[in-house]
């Protein structure tokens, strides 16, 4: 058994020893350390064993990583400034640290009985993370989630039951290299997984906790929701798709998710409530992207990789702003600009970035994307796609740049980290889209 996995999984927890201590400090250098053993995981790919990990599966896990150290070191001045705490300071690092434990497992484990346990995990921290902030709003969100994702889990736990009934083993190396034409059993095992774990990923009708949550979510955790949590889900997803494709299905469940998450966008007054409709938008064009296969399953990860950093900078500018003003809608906010000149450019780039603008890696990823679709010929969902696309890409930046440069305002950057960190995690979606390119070009000369 290579160790390097277990390590991973296990280092986040372990930070939470230092629980009496400096669990701040252990949490920073438990997430420094997977970030390292992440990236020297791909020396020893694939893995097969008690861990299943291939390249796609070390994307995900990269992400999860990176995320991870942005939100714990964003966490140490934000969290601190809370007044009213529904949890104490340690205790938040604890759920934080147990939340990521949960994702790596969900991640690395060759068994879809364990990542289904793995997800169910998460869904118990990161649901005492939501009332950090205790407010009422706050803790009716927090049951909302519960109920919904716990709902939603339990079709998941069917679908893996119906796996196994097939199969007689849920070893995830074993199924898919099974080869066997796919029973009826599997057929309803994938589309009830599309519920199941749909719920956590925001598809259509199912993601009606999914704006709640993010919105009243501590900024650090809205980022670990929308950045990472949710492309895990995906990720498991997508591993119970791999059995037996049912692409009819799945593409049309997120070209009308897309629809729908745009529709909403236009009509949202908060700020964090429509960065988590665009949340549920770039989940659902990932989802289109794996379902369509081949090309597809390249621009979404691409699209996934950006978004995390994009969507992330978005909700710690977001916390930034809440911080100075305490106010948390959209027409509230005017003339940042001057006063906080880092907070508005992270929020600028990172609006840019979720929604798809040239040069941002998330404009490569939607790209090959929609090249996939027309590739497939479903030239009908390519136009819907490319609509709602555009018609989201308006309602954020048109909102976001009213925030930025309508009128004046005397808010100032609260803390000397947190705007640091916003735009050096909204800068990341950039370098990515103009290596990409810039590699692109090379190539053709």
């Amino acid at each position: 058994m290579d160790p390097v996995p277990l390590i991973i999984v296990i280092l986040p927890g372990l930070a939470n020893i230092f629980y009496r201590v400096n669990i701040k400090l252990a949490g920073f250098v438990s997430a420094s350390l997977t970030v390292a053993l992440s990236l020297f995981l791909y020396t020893q790919l694939p893995l097969k064993n008690l861990f299943y990990i291939d390249r796609l599966t070390w994307v995900f896990i990269v992400m999860v990583a990176s995320i991870y150290l942005l939100s714990t070191l964003y966490s140490w001045e934000y969290v601190r400034s809370i007044r009213n705490r529904g949890i104490s300071e340690n205790n938040y690092y604890l759920l934080l640290n147990f939340f990521t434990a949960a994702m790596f497992f969900s991640l690395v484990m060759n068994n879809y009985g364990f990542m289904w346990v793995g997800i169910e995990a998460t869904t118990i921290s990161s649901a005492l993370l939501l009332i950090t902030e205790k407010t009422d709003v706050s803790l009716e969100a927090t049951w909302r989630y519960i109920i919904l994702v716990s709902a939603g889990v339990t079709f998941a736990f069917i679908s893996v039951i119906m796996i196994y009934y097939h199969f007689g083993t849920l070893d995830v190396y074993t199924i898919l290299h099974s080869g066997g034409a796919a029973s009826v059993v599997i057929k309803i095992a994938v589309a009830v997984a599309l519920v199941g774990f749909g719920t956590k990923v925001g598809v259509f009708p199912v993601h009606t906790w999914l704006p709640d949550a993010h919105s009243e979510a501590p900024s650090p955790v809205s980022a670990m929701f929308s950045g990472v949590l949710l492309p895990v889900a995906l990720y498991v997803l997508y591993r119970i798709y791999e059995i037996s494709p049912f692409p009819q299905l799945y593409t049309w469940f997120a070209v009308i998710s897309i629809a729908a998450a745009s529709l909403f966008l236009a009509y949202q007054r908060k700020y964090k409530r429509m960065f988590a409709y665009s949340t549920m938008e770039n989940m659902n064009l990932a989802l289109f992207g794996f379902a369509l296969g081949g090309a597809g399953v390249i621009g979404a990860l691409l699209l996934l990789v950006s978004h995390s950093f994009g969507k992330a900078g978005a909700f710690y500018s977001s916390g930034n702003i809440l911080k100075s003003s305490e106010k948390r809608n959209i027409a509230q906010i005017n003339g940042i600009w001057k006063g906080m000149p880092y907070t508005s450019s992270s929020l600028l780039l990172s609006s840019l970035a979720v929604t798809g603008t040239p040069p941002f890696g998330t404009f490569v990823g939607e790209f090959i994307i929609l090249y996939a679709a027309v590739e497939t010929h479903a030239f009908l969902q390519f136009g819907i796609v490319l609509f709602f696309l555009m018609a989201a890409f308006i309602s954020v930046n048109y909102n976001v740049t009213g925030m930025i440069f309508r009128g004046s305002s005397d808010l100032k950057e609260s803390g000397k980290a947190m705007p640091v960190i916003s735009l050096i995690t909204s800068i990341i979606p950039l370098i990515i889209g103009v290596v990409i390119i810039g590699g692109f070009f090379n190539a053709l000369v």
